[in-house]
């Protein structure tokens, strides 16, 4: 009896361990990030998927404190995944308008669901073999390694000489099925802008024509006149159209008579024309390479 109840304490404790270790970093508190650097009047798209083209979950003013559980980098871009209690929101924001910036990454919640499933199942098999006086009997035989089961057979080490036990088992399933948990998910979405090609190919790009309007897609065209200078036609997808000249591998200006201005991110360029209207180009759609 003595045996048994050490091995069920020895065996808690080593499941228990990394989710106290959990618990202890979630008491830390949040990662509070602050939206900041926004025109005047504008806000900022909190999405559903860490992409330019996602679905508009909500939308952030400047000075909004947000929950910042982590950032990742999608095609040289950094997006972070926010939450805010009041209101409700949840979802994910460029990392350019937050400060400061969490550098963890996000938490992964179906590694957290297969971490709770694989702990609740030791669980019931060290009952399972310590609630009986039959556990003291020889085990039957073993089934096949944890790594065979979930197709790695041809990996699967050779099994060792002395027989495990049913609580031996039930620890390396656990231990097997959070590594499997923990395997990387496949990253990001397909990017919005496909690269355009000359002759003035149709592509679309990311763009916005009033104040607050979230970014959508735009037709456009590009006419090349060399190899840093060419011509960006957009349509709006209401009627109208916005002609963005680019020269010296710059955005240069437009056919419009407001205010022209841009930013730069690797090598996308964020143009501001006016107070309202927007416009993401990679050089790639700008001049094809």
């Amino acid at each position: 009896m003595k045996r048994r109840s050490t091995l069920r304490t020895t065996l808690f404790a080593l499941i228990a361990a990394p989710l106290l270790l959990t618990v202890a970093h979630a008491e830390e508190g949040p990662f509070i990030s602050i939206v900041t650097g926004l025109a005047p009047d504008d806000l900022l798209n909190v999405r559903a998927q860490p992409s330019p083209i996602g679905k508009t979950e909500a939308r952030l003013a400047n000075g909004a404190s947000v929950n910042n559980l982590g950032c990742i980098d999608v095609d040289g871009r950094q997006w972070c995944k926010v939450e805010a209690e009041n209101p409700k929101i949840s979802g994910w924001t460029p990392a350019r308008y937050l400060n400061p910036v969490n550098p963890a990454s996000p938490p992964d919640p179906d590694q957290a669901d297969a971490s709770a499933a694989a702990t609740n199942n030791a669980g019931q098999a060290l009952d399972a073999a310590t609630a009986s006086p039959a556990a003291a009997q020889p085990p039957p035989a073993l089934p096949p390694d944890l790594t065979a089961r979930l197709g790695g057979a041809d990996d699967a080490a050779a099994p060792a000489t002395t027989p495990k036990s049913a609580a031996a088992i039930a620890m390396q399933d656990a231990y097997g099925l959070a590594l499997v948990a923990n395997e990387p998910p496949p990253t990001g979405e397909t990017p919005a802008q496909a690269e355009a090609t000359a002759g003035g190919a149709a592509i679309e790009i990311p763009c916005a024509r009033n104040v607050g309007q979230p970014m959508t897609l735009c037709a456009a065209s590009v006419e090349h006149k060399g190899s840093d200078k060419a011509d960006v036609t957009v349509t709006w997808p209401d009627g109208g159209s916005r002609v963005i000249s680019f020269y010296g591998g710059l955005p240069a200006g437009s056919d419009g008579d407001s205010d022209f201005r841009f930013t730069r991110e690797g090598s996308l360029s964020m143009i501001r024309i006016g107070v309202s209207e927007r416009f993401e180009i990679t050089d790639a759609v700008a001049f094809g390479h």
